[in-house]
């Protein structure tokens, strides 16, 4: 059986594409190098000496676990040796890396990323991930800067995950369908292994941290209130599956068929997860797969953003299951509608 790999199924791709210059393929080819390293270091966590926290707070607020570190280090070290991206934005840096070493800092493109998204799941041994959006920059000379990345998500031409589970899955798009790769440990290489993904038509899961109810609109409480009713010809009630990492929780719905919401509370109306390296790269994926992603008003990937770490509510799964979500928020939360 012959297998294909990432590095051979995106050169594939490329050639598909005469003016393509090579460039993305290298800066995809970065970030599954640094997702290697990552991975390593998740798998023997618990033998070295990378549980725990470093003592430090980020730019969130949340206390840095000893692998955000590490991952957020392999990543800014692979793009910024690739030469492909000239800038990077991160979950854990209040401001914008920007590379100025001679490779780098005429790259084409700036990536924003959750470089560890979940670590809070670490010591509990529960699948984490990494989140990244790439884009062109909008700056044609100099350095990078922030306008490069606050662009609407419609403008990516490329995003995508890494799973780190029982096994380690890439998932990325760069805009002709979505496509995953498993790595294979004895070789250390991504394998083709989930060609042309699409969410199932109809779902039953729905993912949220109900622990939160309270809080919630009450647009989201009906449709809470919906997937429970017991009617089995639209396939309800639904099963709640919420792992509490978004990449874990992202990944099996789109395989099984479920919608995850992070809504805005009555205590952040923005609710918690950042637009740029979160939901915009999770948003693009669901569109190329036949999905769905909604701040539940409006697209998401149409939200023009102001800031590196903007949050945004949101709402992705399969098309049928967002657009009901939306039916409840627009019927009973119109006070939730976000001001852009």
């Amino acid at each position: 059986m012959k297998f294909k790999t990432l590095t051979e199924f995106i050169i594939e791709k490329q050639a598909e594409y005469p003016q393509a210059s090579g460039n993305l393929t290298r800066l995809l080819n970065d970030i599954g190098i640094a997702a290697k390293f990552v991975n390593r270091e998740v798998n023997r966590a618990g033998l070295g000496e990378v549980m725990g926290y470093v003592g430090e707070v980020n730019v969130q607020g949340e206390e840095q676990k000893k692998l955000d570190v590490y991952a957020n280090n392999q990543f800014i070290s692979a793009l910024r040796s690739g030469g492909e991206c000239c800038a990077i934005g991160s979950e854990e840096n209040e401001e914008i890396i920007i590379f100025d070493n001679e490779s780098s800092k005429y790259g084409k493109y700036v990536v924003a990323m959750d470089p560890l998204d979940g670590s809070s799941n670490i010591e509990s041994n529960v699948s984490i991930g990494t989140l990244f959006s790439i884009y062109l920059r909008r700056t044609v000379r100099g350095t990078a800067k922030m306008e490069d990345f606050l662009q609407p998500g419609r403008n990516l031409v490329a995003a995508g995950y890494v799973l780190y589970g029982s096994s380690t899955v890439l998932v990325y798009s760069t805009g002709n369908g979505v496509n995953g790769f498993t790595l294979d440990p004895s070789v250390g290489l991504f394998i083709l292994s989930h060609p042309d993904m699409k969410y199932p038509e109809t779902g039953n899961i729905y993912s949220i941290n109900e622990a939160s109810y309270n809080y919630f609109p009450e647009g989201v409480k009906q449709y809470i209130h919906y997937c429970q009713e017991d009617e089995p010809a639209t396939g309800r009630p639904y099963s709640t599956r919420y792992i509490g990492s978004m990449v874990a929780d992202i990944h099996r719905n789109l395989i099984r068929g479920g919608i995850f919401i992070y809504p805005g509370t009555t205590k952040s109306k923005t609710g918690k997860l950042r637009l740029l390296y979160e939901c915009n790269p999770v948003a693009f994926l669901a569109e190329q797969a036949g999905g769905k992603a909604s701040d539940g008003f409006k697209r998401i990937l149409d939200i023009e953003p102001t800031a590196l770490h903007q949050r945004a509510p949101i709402f992705v799964g399969p098309s049928a299951m967002v657009e009901k979500a939306e039916e409840f928020m627009q019927a009973h939360s119109p006070e939730f509608k976000p001001e852009h």
